[in-house]
Formats: C-alpha cells, structure tokens, sequence
C-alpha cells in the first residue's frame, strides 16, 4: 500500500493558511499593563533603563489607563512611587499615600472596562527597599511583615481595587491577605499570588522605575533560580491559603516553571514579562540588532504556549493594539 507524500510545510504555505493552523494565539484581554505613579510628579516622567515606560503624574496615570482600556488590554498592575519613605514602610498603609490615591484615580477613571490591580508590598515605601518590616538584626520579620500586608490590603481594597497581588514572598502571606480582606467585607477582592518569584538579576530596571533604597539583595526571601520543585510547593501552599490565580516571575527564562504550575494547579496562571526582560529587546531593538515587534509578539506567544493566560508586560498596550490588527 502506498500512501501520499507528506508534506507539513502545506500548512505553511501562506499567511492565511498559518493563521488558520496556528495553535496559540495571544488575546489583548490577557495582557495585563504595570504603571508606576510618583508622588508629586506634574508630569510623566521617563525611565532611562525601561525606554517607552514612564513614571507618571496623577493626571497622566488616568489618561494611560483610559488608553489601556481602549487598547483592549485585560488589566492594569499599578506600583507606587513616594516621596518620603520609612522603615516599615507606612506609606503603603496610608489611605492617602500614593498608591492608595493612584487606586481611587483610576477606579474613578476607568471603573469595571479593566481589571485595576495593586502591588502588594513593602519594598516601594521602605527607607531600607526590603519588602518587609526589618528585626533588630536585619533580617525581614516574616510575622511582622504580614501583619503589615494584611493593613495594606485593607487599604488597596477600601480605596477600590480588584485585585491585590502580594509580591513579598513572606511565608503565609496568601492566607494573612485573604483572612484581612473577608473579615473587612472586601471577599470579592481576588488575589493574584507571586507563588513564584525568583531571585533574578532581570529585575534591575524595575528598581529604577520604582527608585528602589535596596543594599544587597532578597535571596533570604525570594526564590533559588535553581529550583523548581521549590516553587511547586509555593504554589501549592498559596493555592491552599485561597489564592485565585498565583503568578511566575520572572517569565522567559523560567518558561518551564510556567509550564510545571499549569500542569499542577486549576487556578489562573500568570507570569510577569519582567523589566529586564523588556529592556533587553529594546536595546537590541534600538541597535537595529531584532525586529522588535517580531521579537515582541514571539516572546509573548512562547510565554502563552507555556502555560500562563495572563500576562503582565510593559508592552501591554502596543501588543494589544497589534494583536487586534492582526487577528
């Protein structure tokens, strides 16, 4: 018995063909965008390690996030820049600190047409720049550190977020959140977990986008690069203390650890396209080195191929406008 000829490439064979066979496509509803707001700011402000990417005023935080809905994009992850900071980093508690204000800003703003999200953590308002509140010797007091978490989330929720997204990695965070919000009438506020947050070196302009005080580093808190099964436990436990989708950050170098939680837990999986993920295409991008909105669309794709429907990337809202183009 003979049979035909096998030939894949058929299904290559032009553009519309491909678009018809194409196995993962990324929808502008699962992007979600990060926007940093600096206290005191008249007008926006440039980073220089993230091109494209700015600080902004309150004024133009409200029209960046009427632009995000109009592109089309599922959310909106917003991060605090203070003026002053302090060792247990009350600023983040304050109903009137900068992040709380930013949250009511853009409720007002964009109300239910995208889902406004609020970093949940120190790191931002402390003098210091570790994500929790400091023992006497210098080491983050985990306990100590919730029980600030659970104030701020009490605060995110009451100036009307949707999400809060505690990012600390303190053990038992999850649950403290979770108890803090029910037993303050916000239950219809979600969780988003960071049960996965490596301690990586493509973090560094995120730490200029935030002006970060950290000396040293987080190894004490955030995760071994070396280590999945680790992680596997993390999620599991934050799973187990009611988070409602958990998080993998950083996302492309770490694509099979996206993988491995998707396989292991029915919640949402996101995964955070980090700054210095960002910023190398850019630079490579602006040497005229990559095809920067190939290398865009294909860095997302592969993050959605491995397993996460949500995710948050600097190019959130020009991805989803030329999603839109394209599909």
């Amino acid at each position: 018995m003979s049979y035909p000829e096998i030939r894949p490439r058929r299904l290559r064979r032009n553009a519309a063909v491909r678009r018809l066979v194409s196995e993962t496509r990324v929808a502008p509803g699962e992007l979600v965008a990060p926007m940093f707001v600096k206290e005191g700011l008249t007008e926006p402000r440039a980073i220089a390690s993230l091109p494209g990417v700015l600080q902004h005023s309150r004024d133009s935080l409200r029209k960046a996030a009427v632009e995000a809905v109009q592109a089309g994009v599922g959310g909106i992850m917003l991060f605090g820049v203070p003026v002053s900071r302090d060792e247990r980093g009350s600023g983040g508690i304050d109903p009137n600190g900068i992040l709380n204000v930013a949250i009511r800003d853009v409720v007002a703003e964009v109300g239910d047409a995208t889902v406004v999200m609020s970093d949940l953590c120190l790191d931002e308002f402390t003098s210091h720049g570790h994500c929790g509140v400091l023992a006497p010797d210098g080491a983050v007091d985990n306990d100590a550190t919730l029980a600030a978490y659970a104030e701020m989330a009490v605060a995110q929720a009451a100036a009307g977020v949707g999400v809060v997204g505690p990012s600390g990695m303190m053990d038992g965070q999850v649950g403290v959140v979770r108890r803090a919000l029910d037993a303050a009438g916000h239950s219809d506020v979600a969780v988003l977990a960071y049960a996965v947050k490596y301690a990586s070196a493509f973090f560094g302009p995120f730490r200029d986008a935030v002006e970060s005080a950290l000396e040293g580093d987080r190894r004490t808190y955030q995760q071994d690069p070396a280590n999945l099964r680790e992680s596997l436990r993390e999620v599991a436990l934050d799973v187990a203390e009611g988070a409602d989708m958990v998080m993998v950050k950083p996302a492309l170098p770490y694509l099979d650890v996206v993988s491995a939680v998707r396989a292991a837990v029915d919640v949402p999986v996101a995964a955070y396209q980090v700054s210095g993920e960002y910023a190398m295409v850019e630079a490579a991008a602006a040497n005229g080195w990559v095809d920067r909105e190939q290398v865009m669309l294909e860095t997302l794709t592969s993050i959605r191929r491995a397993g996460a429907q949500i995710i948050l990337t600097y190019w959130a809202v020009e991805a989803a406008r030329l999603l839109r183009e394209r599909y």
